[in-house]
């Protein structure tokens, strides 16, 4: 094939892989931008602070030492292959070769480094395939993962596995082509791991091997665009969300519940009838978050950030006592809400369903509202927020609360306080007898 014929080719697969990724990611930030307003606290050294620990140095991760470990090859690996990506793309649009190799030394050990950080990344990838499906994790294996999301995870792992082989294939027919002075292959690289490789090729013509370079290099290329389109659609799309995501971390306390400032001006104006109306203020149309539009643009964007590596729900004391309530299945839940409402935005349909239809009463109620998931995580997701504002429909929406609750409030309501006495009798039991 001629060169310009392979550059044409190249430019116009790598357009088009750009623009479904940009259309995608437009999608994605459409629907979180559904989400109602939210001012969230944080001055900007905290927040670049919170951002580089958590998601740039992955520091809840490694409360896991095992798990944290095989992540972080991951993790460094795909950014710092992203470079020798790179020179890929300026290679197949310029129809140069080795485009960085005129760095001399500096290259030699960049590709060196980043033979080491492949394989690496493919060790990785089996260890995580074979906790998955091999050792079988408890919180790999709950329900909610049955079907899509197993194979979503799995397919990620194998692609990465077949990416980094396909890698060191073309490294080590490079190098072949190399040490036989062939056109267009200079001297240019080390390749510590794709030499124990090159046995298994030195047979081979110059023909052969250059068919084998060319192949490997198209299909690590088209492999990575591919991935890249495939990734905001997983549950890997955390890989991007996770810098915008700990960045919004809230500066506030777990477990601090903001104030409803409708119902608080609501009771004032009820108490007051001579108080001032505030300008400009609109009664509220609803409590809580009876669906995903109701929850704020934070929540939503939350579920899109979602790793579901389950550390929520193992260290959620209701999960643990095997009650329905599992808050990785809330992030997943939202998402996938989320996703429905905005297809069906696009399309034009009327929606037949919310945010309950997916997550049920007894799963809202069996929260502890302790904050442990959101401790755990390792990206900052705050499934309590979802919970606790669906909980507030149920409540002041659907006067749906459980009976025990139903009891407490009528009680308060009554009498001023949770229990079955009058304000009169109160101190009864101070006279004795």
């Amino acid at each position: 094939m001629p060169q310009w014929i392979s550059q044409i080719l190249f430019a116009l697969l790598l357009t088009v892989s750009i623009w479904f990724f940009v259309k995608r990611v437009r999608f994605i930030r459409r629907n979180i931008l559904l989400g109602r307003d939210l001012s969230i606290p944080g001055d900007f050294n905290w927040r670049l602070r919170t951002m580089t620990r958590v998601a740039l140095g992955q520091s809840k991760m490694v409360v896991r030492p095992v798990a944290g470990f095989f992540h972080i090859l991951i993790y460094v690996g795909f950014v710092l292959i992203n470079i020798e990506v790179l020179e890929i793309l300026i290679d197949g649009l310029a129809g140069t070769h080795r485009a960085f190799s005129f760095l001399g030394t500096l290259y030699d050990v960049a590709i060196g480094f980043f033979e080491l950080l492949a394989l690496a990344v493919l060790i990785a990838c089996v260890v995580f395939l074979a906790r998955r499906y091999v050792l079988k994790l408890n919180r790999l294996q709950s329900p909610e993962l049955a079907g899509q999301p197993q194979r979503d995870a799995a397919t990620i792992l194998i692609v990465e596995i077949v990416l980094m082989k396909a890698l060191l294939i073309m490294n080590a027919a490079d190098q072949l082509l190399q040490s036989r002075y062939h056109e267009h292959f200079h001297k240019a690289g080390s390749f510590p791991v794709s030499n124990f490789l090159t046995p298994l090729f030195t047979s081979w013509s110059d023909n052969s091997l250059m068919m084998l370079e060319r192949g490997a290099w198209w299909f690590h290329i088209i492999g990575i665009l591919i991935f890249l389109n495939y990734v905001p659609y997983s549950k890997h799309w955390h890989i991007i969300m996770s810098f915008p995501n700990t960045w919004y971390t809230p500066k506030k306390e777990k477990g601090a519940f903001s104030n409803m400032e409708s119902v608080t001006t609501e009771v004032k104006l009820m108490l007051d009838p001579s108080a001032p109306t505030p300008e400009a203020y609109q009664p509220p149309t609803g409590f809580g978050a009876r669906d995903v539009q109701d929850l704020s643009w934070k929540n939503l964007m939350d579920a899109y950030t979602c790793t579901e590596c389950g550390r929520c729900s193992s260290v959620c004391p209701a999960n643990l006592t095997g009650k329905k309530l599992s808050p990785r299945k809330v992030m997943m839940n939202t998402r996938d809400r989320l996703e429905e409402h905005g297809n069906n935005l696009d399309k034009g349909i009327q929606d037949e369903k919310n945010l309950h239809s997916y997550i049920s009463a007894e799963e809202l109620w069996a929260c502890t509202t302790c904050n442990a998931c959101a401790e755990a995580c390792p990206v900052n997701i705050n499934p309590v927020d979802i919970i606790m504002q669906m909980r507030q429909y149920l409540v002041m929406e659907q006067s749906a609360a459980p009976s025990e609750l139903n009891g407490m409030l009528t009680n308060i309501e009554n009498n001023g306080a949770p229990w079955q006495f009058s304000p009169m009798d109160r101190a009864n039991w101070t006279h004795g007898g």
